[in-house]
Formats: structure tokens, C-alpha cells, sequence
């Protein structure tokens, strides 16, 4: 299936402010990139990198006055939801591979070392298996009220265990907590995610999840949705949220605009920001081998 992925900000600034951005699909991530497009408005000069943790980053300086980043993408990728693998196997410490072990280590808004107690409390006695994970993710629901208002660029994993409210970042920070307390390691990730299967319940937004390590790699696990979903296209890994923030400015400037769009491509349906013709992405695509 093709999807068609993309965001637009829009700043205004009273002054030259140093700026970072992570809004493009990893490349090691299995959907294919067939058409991709990006433009800033007014053009500035802009140099792309990537970061320690594999992200694909954008660095360039917001001009004075208003300023326009647009990306807009069309991605290839099976129709299959997450995996599941219930007789996946939680790794001893001592088997964990180098560079995993940095994910089972507290981290700035995952102080994972702060929950270690009740973590073992809550499921010291789940199988050392996928079940364990799973538990958190279930746990993790449960505990947390969503809601737009309820969180901040600074609330921890810990305060969300205790204050029960949130967005899916604290979903996703709180189950990475947890699972490091319990020697899991655990990645914070997000993306797009478009509403395939599933009702349309909220505006289209950035989601947030968890990859943890058990069975010899990676795995998806989402404890905002708790179920397998179909169309996830990672955009950035990391510890916690501060290393996967969406736009990173070394300065005050004002978010004017912020619009995100995730849709499989139908014929009734061809994605893309709202009220827009975008027809040359469409087009493109198309031109594209499949």
C-alpha cells in the first residue's frame, strides 16, 4: 500500500533563532520513500545530518517574521499491523548486545531508576516473556487518562505515574520507565500513524510509542492504543522525548501553525494536508515503479 505522510509548521519570530527539526522518515525504517518533497518559505540555507541515534535532522535558522516548513511525502509499505510474538523471551543482562544496553538506563523524562520498586510490585511475578511487556502496556491504558492539556514538555515518566494524566508521549515515557526499572530495554519513538481499520476519533497528529528488546530485536509496542496497528512510519528514536523533539529552537519563537497529515492512498481518498491540491505528489508516485 502507498501512504502519504507529511506536516506543515508555520513560526513567527521576532529575531534569527538557530533551529533543528526530525519530521523525516527514517531510512532504516521498512517503508520505501517514492516521492518526498520539502520547502521553506522564506528559503533559507539548510543542512541535513544525522544524529546519533540514526535520525534524519534538519538544521537551519528561522529568519526574522513569519516562516513556513512544509514536508510531504508518499511512502510504500506492507499492509501488515504490528507484530505479535507472545514466546519472545526477555534477555538476561549479561546476553544484551553493546549497544542496547544504553536503553535500560534512566534517562532525563524516563527516570527509570525512580520506579524500580513498584515496578517489581506491579510484575515481578509476569512470565520473562512478551507477557511482561505486554502487562506494562495494559498497566500503562489503564492508569493513564488521556487529554490535551494534561501534559508538558518537561513532566517525567515518574510524574505521570503518579498524576495518571497525559498524551500518548507520556504513555510511551511512562511504559519505557517502567520496562527499564525491570532490566527491559526500551526506546522512545514516534512518528505518523495513519487511522487504517480504525475510526477517525481524533485530529491527525504525530503518535508516540515504545520499541522494547526482547527475542534477539526490536518490537513495536503502543500502551496509548494497546492494540496492533497497520501503517506506523518511524520517524525518530531515542532515549526519551528530549531526543526526538519534533523542532529543537535555540531561541524564542512563536508556533503559529502546526498541521499533520497520514493517509493510505485510495482512490477516494488521496491524502495530503487539508484543503489542498496536491495532485503533483500524487502523480509523481504514480509515475514511480510500484
Amino acid at each position: 500500500m502507498r501512504v502519504r505522510v507529511g506536516c506543515e509548521f508555520g513560526w513567527d519570530t521576532d529575531g534569527e533563532v538557530p533551529t533543528v527539526m526530525i519530521v523525516r522518515p527514517r531510512p532504516d525504517s521498512e517503508p520505501k520513500i517514492v516521492y518526498e518533497s520539502r520547502w521553506f518559505g522564506p528559503s533559507v540555507p539548510v543542512r541535513e545530518y544525522t544524529d546519533l541515534f540514526g535520525n534524519i535532522c534538519w538544521r537551519f535558522t528561522l529568519p526574522r517574521g513569519p516562516f513556513t516548513v512544509r514536508y510531504d511525502a508518499v511512502v510504500e509499505m506492507a499492509r501488515d499491523p504490528d507484530l505479535v510474538v507472545p514466546d519472545a523471551r526477555l534477555h538476561p543482562v549479561e546476553e544484551l548486545p553493546d549497544d542496547v544496553l544504553v536503553y535500560t538506563l534512566p534517562s532525563r523524562l524516563a527516570e527509570s531508576d525512580l520506579m524500580i520498586d513498584r515496578a517489581w510490585e506491579l510484575f515481578g511475578a509476569t512470565p520473562p516473556t512478551w507477557t511482561r511487556v505486554q502487562a506494562i502496556c495494559d498497566f500503562v491504558n489503564s492508569h493513564i487518562t488521556f487529554g490535551y492539556g494534561t501534559s508538558s514538555p518537561t513532566l517525567t515518566a515518574a510524574q505521570v505515574l503518579e498524576s495518571g494524566k497525559g498524551v500518548c508521549r507520556d504513555f510511551a515515557l511512562l511504559a519505557v520507565g517502567l520496562c527499564r526499572a525491570m532490566n527491559i530495554p526500551a526506546r522512545y519513538t514516534f512518528g505518523y500513524l495513519p487511522d487504517i481499520d480504525v475510526p477517525d476519533q481524533l485530529p491527525m497528529d504525530f503518535h508516540t510509542w515504545f520499541e522494547a528488546y526482547l527475542g534477539d530485536r526490536w518490537y513495536t509496542f503502543d500502551a496509548r492504543f494497546n492494540t496492533p496497528r497497520i501503517g506506523r512510519i518511524v520517524v525518530g528514536r531515542g532515549r526519551d522525548a528530549v531526543d526526538v523533539a519534533l523542532s529543537t529552537s535555540y531561541g524564542s519563537a512563536k508556533l503559529a501553525k502546526f498541521v499533520v497529515w497520514a493517509d493510505e492512498i485510495t482512490a477516494e481518498r488521496p491524502g495530503g494536508p487539508p484543503q489542498e491540491d496536491d495532485a503533483d505528489a500524487l502523480e509523481e508516485a504514480a509515475r514511480r515503479p510500484r
